[in-house]
């Protein structure tokens, strides 16, 4: 059977807004997946929901269909996207609308299930990850633009594939290929070279989207269309396939593929191919993410330039102390910045950031007292007194949780294009990979460590690669090597305590290693380092995006034979 095509063109909430006509025109391509969601995108949609109730979804997927409905009409390219968010009927009504003003016969469906409010009413939004088969089913029955709600984000592929090859949930090797491929293309140009450690090796000034020929038995091969920027290889689908990950099992609704089985090799000029994926039962479980308004937060930075920086921080903490006590902020939290540089030839250069941020479920508490305090000091201050920008009143911040609930707890529908409603069943045979403990694997087998020789104190990035990313409040950093020889180093040297080491602020908390040897990679899960998640803003770096450009950063002996 022919392979499918399937397209990225949306990786998340305010992606590139042409890259759909982008994928409709620069090459074939059978389906485009958008992606639109993630735990901050679901807070978001909530507070438009409480201003108005028709609202919850992506608008922006709406003016970038009203571009290119007629085209994807033409070329006979079906259109699946989780832009639904909270409200996945409603902005299936808002496509059939904008249908018929453009003329455009296409048929429209789309999945409901997912939303768990009626269980949770004291949450912003309550949303269980469903599976692809909702998405085939409206496929299936001729639907040529499907939309959802809260869906793993890797079911935007794996659905359609579903659909296309006829596979049933008992398939769980080409789902779990269906799955990785999904993974891979789920964030864009992140597979083409975005946010890519080794950026430098190509032009990415403006990366094509990824897209993913599929073939029935789920093996698949990550390309771009020809003439687009960006560049496909082994180290960029390596580098999205750590993204926001795990352990060697990767949980999800419709099967639990095997990280630790992938296999990459590339097939050519922008073209990789993922093969040898094993896929297991899923879990007996959903998992459900619940975000509530946490309370409030405020910040100031003031700038210190020149000498003293830390006698100035000493004074600013000292002149704010009493306000700070009056009514006291639930939390509390000053960062020194020292980005300053001595007889600097600039003077941002020569300036330190000192940051102040509290909260407290009391917006008066973090508000008006508190900005007021901080710029009463702008002429009693310290010399070269000033700010980033002025407080304000305070602004509300998101907590995200984590839940699990059972599959047959939830109500699975495909709402058909003719408005039947089909329910989706729950996978028949899941497994004992519970949310709890999973079943341990076996810890995988080492390769034999370099022989002892000289070494050079030198960055981990001269000789791997990493990328970070957020699941609530936890961070993975996964690190893969360039080289058998430089795995062999990775491997023994990259310890869980020797990430602890070079991360001084993961020292108190937990730190999980797997080791995935076909990537030649190690993964680190470091437990609760974003606090409540990225909606809190809990450190400097929110989302962990750069954790693992920090972590490439730091100096470590490394051998000289692989510099």
């Amino acid at each position: 059977m022919k392979a499918l095509r399937v397209g990225n063109f949306s990786g998340f909430y305010g992606d590139r807004a042409t890259a759909l006509r982008e994928m409709l025109t620069g090459g074939e391509v059978d389906v485009l997946t958008g992606d639109y969601l993630a735990e901050l995108t679901m807070l978001i949609l909530g507070r438009d929901r409480l201003k108005d109730p028709d609202a919850g979804y992506a608008r922006t997927f709406l003016r970038q269909l009203e571009d290119c409905l007629g085209l994807a009409h033409e070329r006979g390219v079906r259109i699946v996207t989780n832009a639904g968010g909270l409200n996945p009927a409603g902005l299936a009504d808002a496509v059939r609308r904008l249908a018929d003003r453009l003329g455009v016969p296409v048929r429209v469906a789309h999945v409901e299930g997912d939303d768990l409010g009626a269980a949770h009413p004291d949450v912003l939004a309550a949303h269980a990850y469903l599976g692809g088969f909702g998405i085939a089913a409206c496929l299936r029955a001729g639907a040529d633009v499907v939309i959802t709600g809260r869906v793993t984000d890797a079911a935007l592929v794996t659905g359609p594939a579903a659909a296309h090859f006829g596979w049933q949930p008992v398939d769980h090797d080409r789902l779990a290929g269906a799955v990785v491929a999904g993974h891979v293309l789920e964030c864009g140009t992140q597979a083409t070279g975005g946010n890519y450690a080794f950026f430098q090796e190509g032009d990415v000034r403006r990366p094509g989207f990824p897209l993913a020929e599929i073939h029935a038995d789920g093996s698949s091969v990550v390309t771009k269309h020809p003439g687009t920027g960006g560049f496909v290889d082994v180290g960029t689908v390596t580098a999205q396939l750590l993204y926001e990950t795990g352990g060697a099992r990767y949980l999800g609704p419709d099967v639990t593929a095997r990280l630790d089985t992938v296999r990459l090799a590339q097939d050519g000029p922008d073209r990789v191919r993922i093969e040898g994926v094993r896929g297991e039962a899923p879990p007996p479980t959903l998992k459900a993410g619940l975000n509530r308004l946490g309370g409030f937060r405020n910040e100031v930075v003031f700038v210190l330039t020149g000498l003293d920086i830390e006698a100035k921080a000493a004074l600013v903490r000292e002149q704010l102390a009493d306000a700070l006590a009056k009514a006291p902020p639930a939390e509390v939290r000053w960062d020194l910045v020292r980005t300053d540089r001595a007889d600097a030839e600039t003077e941002e250069t020569a300036s330190a950031l000192l940051r102040l941020v509290v909260r407290d479920p009391d917006q008066r508490v973090v508000g008006r007292a508190l900005s007021g305090a901080a710029i009463e000091l702008a002429l009693a201050g310290y010399p070269g007194f000033h700010v980033l920008a002025p407080p304000g009143k305070g602004a509300p911040y998101g907590v995200f949780e984590e839940a699990y609930v059972p599959q047959d707890a939830v109500d699975h529908v495909a709402v058909l294009p003719d408005g039947r409603r089909v329910t989706v069943a729950p996978a028949p045979d899941t497994g004992a990979h519970g949310t709890a403990v999973p079943d341990p694997l076996p810890e995988p087998r080492l390769p034999e460590p370099l022989p002892p020789g000289p070494t050079r104190r030198a960055p981990l990035g001269l000789v791997a690669g990493a990328r970070s990313g957020d699941k609530g409040g936890n961070a993975n950093v996964g690190v893969w090597a360039r080289s058998d020889e430089a795995w062999r180093w990775l491997a023994h040297e990259l310890t869980a305590d020797r990430f602890r080491e070079l991360i001084p602020e993961s020292r108190e908390l937990p730190v999980t290693r797997h080791v995935l040897p076909n990537l030649r990679a190690v993964n680190f899960v470091v437990e609760g380092i974003l606090g409540a998640g990225v909606a809190a803003q809990a450190r400097f770096d929110p989302q962990a995006k750069a954790l693992g450009e920090w972590l490439r950063s730091r100096h470590l002996d490394i051998p000289e034979a692989l510099l």
